[in-house]
């Protein structure tokens, strides 16, 4: 696996990019604040968009670092970040990485997640050179595992009360692509 960074990356719709500070107000209106996007994460809706803004403070200064996979996901068509995309774990002595994703609810069902997953999930195994992908969701938010899906990934099963959310205790499903499985599609 090389530690190469957040590489800019851009599809048909989207810049993938590193956030900045400069983002803060669209990161809070988009999908930050919402309590509907965030119902499955880790983190709670933010406060403000002073609050969003000190974390990007940090992401900004962390997004220089070989080892940090985060992108912004803007929409080209509106020049607005709309949501965020990258490595929540890095596994170095298996050469895989696990991914995670969130995005605004005026963009969902639109095939902006899957067009995003798709282009990091061939910058990872194309230029960092992983083994191994994975993800994984709330069985309550099957939309999730249809992104997952659409993108190559491979349902590998339920870890029953293996996570904890916004929700509480939750049971993950479990998804994975394996250079090889990539390499077929």
């Amino acid at each position: 696996m090389k530690l190469i960074g957040t590489k800019v990356l851009e599809t048909k719709r989207l810049l993938l990019r590193p956030f900045r500070v400069s983002d803060a107000e669209n990161m809070y209106k988009n999908w930050a604040s919402d309590g509907e996007v965030v119902k499955f994460l880790t983190w709670p809706p933010h406060e403000s968009a002073r609050a969003t803004r000190a974390l990007l403070v940090l992401w900004e200064e962390e997004s220089k670092a070989p080892g940090t996979y985060q992108w912004c996901i803007e929409l080209k068509s509106i020049g607005e970040a709309i949501g965020s995309i990258g490595a929540v774990h890095i596994f170095e002595h298996i050469n895989a990485v696990e991914v995670g994703y969130c995005i605004g609810k005026n963009f969902w069902g639109q095939g902006i997640m899957t067009e995003a997953l798709t282009a990091i999930r061939d910058y990872f195994f194309a230029e960092v050179e992983v083994g191994r992908l994975e993800a994984r969701h709330d069985t309550k938010n099957p939309g999730s595992g249809k992104v997952m899906e659409k993108c190559g990934f491979i349902f590998e099963g339920i870890r029953r009360q293996g996570g904890k959310n916004n929700t509480g205790i939750c049971d993950l499903a479990c998804y994975g692509i394996v250079r090889n499985d990539w390499k077929k599609l």
